[in-house]
C-alpha cells in the first residue's frame, strides 16, 4: 500500500470552500482508481515549543491545520491515478482561488510499513 499525505493551513472563513474543495477532489481521485481519501481537522493539535503541525506550516490566528490522506495500492498505481487527476479539466477550474495556502502545504508519497484493520 502507498499513501499520499498533507498538512495545510485552511482560512477559518474558508473552511466550507475547503470542504467543497476536498470533496470534489476526494471524488475526482476515488473516480480515477484512488482506494480511500481522508480529510481531517485539526481539533487537538498542540502547537509545540519545537515540532507541530500548527509550527510545520506557520498557522496563523485564523486558520485551522487539515491532515489528509489517499490511499493507492502501490506507487505506481499512485502515479497513475495522480497524473489522471491532474489532467482532469474539474479540478483545474475550481482550483483558481484555492482556500488553502498552497505555499505552506507540506505533502509527499509513503510507503506504508505497517497497516492494520
Amino acid at each position: 500500500m502507498y499513501v499520499d499525505g498533507f498538512v495545510v493551513p485552511v482560512k477559518k472563513n474558508r473552511m466550507e470552500d475547503y470542504r467543497k474543495l476536498a470533496d470534489l477532489a476526494g471524488s475526482l481521485w476515488t473516480e480515477h482508481g484512488a482506494l480511500s481519501v481522508v480529510e481531517a481537522k485539526g481539533d487537538d493539535i498542540a502547537s509545540g515549543p519545537f515540532t507541530s503541525f500548527p509550527q510545520a506550516v506557520l498557522l496563523a490566528d485564523d486558520e485551522v491545520v487539515f491532515f489528509s490522506w489517499i490511499t493507492f495500492r502501490d506507487r505506481a498505481h499512485r502515479d497513475a491515478v495522480n497524473e489522471k487527476v491532474m489532467s482532469d479539466p474539474r479540478l483545474s477550474s475550481d482550483t483558481q482561488d484555492p482556500p488553502f495556502s498552497m505555499d505552506r502545504m507540506i505533502y509527499g508519497g509513503f510507503e506504508v510499513v505497517v497497516r492494520r484493520p
